[in-house]
């Protein structure tokens, strides 16, 4: 059981449309439905009646709707209580994270605002799109940073919410150098040739999504070995010389400077990627108001 499960029969219950719950899910609709599926299947029964338009919630999913929603917000509850009487530090800032930025952006940052603001203290939790947004919206984090892309963005409410826009990286297709030169590996000048292997990312993953955008547009000779959610476990076995992948250039800079990977092809195949920090101003403690101004 996982709780992003009840999560999204809650935002089903509510709109009874699929691709508008998907959507204030930040997951693809296709990631939606297996959820929900998942769901249903851990219940034992059916909870949503497809054949109708609009979807309507079975029998079943009315009886559940109220325990998933109560186990909700018991465990929200709960989470706060916990944290009360832990103190609740206020030198301590929150941050909900993808955990390619977490890994590549976020650690420096936080590095160089330690000497810039005594005795900060900061809680990362890495996770996905969907999650972080839930975390920022529920109050659970003080910063919230994700990527915005022209064609995959967080739905988060613009009035609620303050946004900072702090690096724009591309998005790039890379391989090994020695095995990209050996065995010819140019998505620009591959058809007639054998597939490139692909290390690709999920497809309800931000990243999926927006690789997804790219190569919609294009064809590609490439077949998939190896599908993952985490940019750091491909980066392994890009360097291993097991395919190609797209990546942050922030994952692969010091690869990218020696020459251990190199992009397989033009400008065309890349892309742009806004790293943004979003929060409340009006509700941080001094520690949190001082890093946002510093960011």
């Amino acid at each position: 059981m996982d709780l992003n499960w009840l999560r999204d029969f809650e935002c089903l219950a509510r709109t009874l449309n699929f691709t508008r719950a998907a959507e204030e899910r930040n997951i693809t609709q296709s990631a939606f439905s297996r959820r929900i599926k998942a769901l249903e299947s851990w219940v034992g029964l059916p909870l949503v009646n497809r054949a109708t338009y609009p979807i309507q919630i079975t029998e079943a999913g009315t009886q559940f709707l109220p325990v998933a929603m109560g186990a909700i917000t018991q465990l929200a509850e709960s989470r706060e209580t916990l944290r009360d009487a832990e103190g609740g530090d206020s030198r301590f800032v929150r941050f909900s994270v993808l955990h390619t930025i977490s890994v590549n952006y976020l650690a420096n940052r936080i590095e160089s605002m330690q000497e810039r603001i005594p005795d900060l203290r900061t809680r990362v939790i890495s996770d996905s799109l969907s999650s972080c947004c839930e975390l920022l919206i529920e109050g659970a984090v003080d910063i919230m940073l994700c990527y915005y892309h022209p064609s995959v963005s967080p739905r988060i409410d613009d009035a609620a919410f303050a946004r900072k826009d702090l690096l724009t990286e591309r998005l790039i297709p890379v391989a090994s150098c020695e095995h990209a030169k050996t065995q010819g590996w140019d998505l620009s000048g591959a058809k007639g040739k054998s597939p490139i292997p692909y290390l690709a990312y999920e497809r309800s993953s931000f990243l999926g999504m927006v690789v997804d955008s790219i190569v919609a547009r294009k064809p590609m000779n490439v077949e998939t070995i190896y599908v993952d959610g985490l940019v750091e476990t491909i980066k392994r076995r890009l360097l291993n010389g097991s395919g190609f992948a797209w990546m942050p250039e922030t994952a692969i800079s010091t690869e990218l400077a020696d020459g251990a990977l190199i992009p397989i092809g033009d400008e065309t195949w890349c892309t742009r990627l806004t790293i943004a920090a979003l929060g409340n101003p009006a509700t941080f403690a001094p520690h949190a108001r001082a890093f946002w101004d510093l960011l």
